[in-house]
């Protein structure tokens, strides 16, 4: 994935650090194009050799069961690729981090932008951090970048045990993919809260 430096999610980012009376809580939102870098390379191999199950002759349908995931069923490409964007776009935003154990069930296919953008609204406007949508205008920019409504909207849930996202202190975070397959654009937003 290729990182794309925009000026106004720079500004976006400036300010999306706050306090609540709980906790800390951090935000961003970053720009990605779906172009492969080097180390996506080795992602994608990994995942090919993980996911990609050739059905010879010899194996009967009864035993070869398809990995149903929120992108489709992982032995067919276009789901595959998508499960791949997101994986790649968790390592670009994380770089000292390895997402590529992550599950296919750790992500949700939500149903539709709107109710994430409520979502996400409700979310912000609770915390005491309504100045990010409403003074800086976060959606008017996303839509610029993604054109919001032809977007597919993943959300992704880490895993308590084993993911590289926790660190200590850590509460809880939203994850959000705005992924627009025909700009082959991904932007991703995240919130974390930690203790303050």
């Amino acid at each position: 994935m290729k990182f794309l430096q925009v000026d106004s999610l720079d500004l976006l980012n400036s300010v999306f650090e706050w306090e609540s009376a709980e906790a800390q809580l951090t935000g961003r939102v970053e720009a990605y194009s779906c172009k492969s870098a080097g180390s996506d390379k080795k992602l994608f191999k990994h995942m090919e050799n993980k996911y990609n199950v050739v059905v010879s002759g010899s194996i009967s349908p009864d035993e070869h069961l398809p990995i149903i995931s929120p992108f489709g069923r992982l032995d067919e490409s276009a789901p595959r690729k998508t499960f791949f964007y997101l994986l790649a776009t968790l390592n670009a935003a994380f770089p000292d981090n390895d997402f590529s154990d992550v599950r296919p069930d750790q992500f949700n296919k939500q149903p539709a932008v709107d109710m994430v953008i409520n979502s996400v609204n409700t979310t912000l406007f609770n915390l005491g951090n309504d100045f990010i949508v409403n003074k800086y205008r976060m959606w008017d920019i996303l839509d610029e970048l993604v054109e919001l409504n032809e977007c597919d909207v993943y959300s992704y849930t880490a895993d308590v045990d084993d993911d590289p996202m926790f660190e200590e202190g850590y509460l809880w975070s939203m994850n959000y993919f705005f992924f627009n397959r025909k700009l082959k654009r991904m932007v991703f937003f995240s919130v974390n809260s930690r203790v303050g």
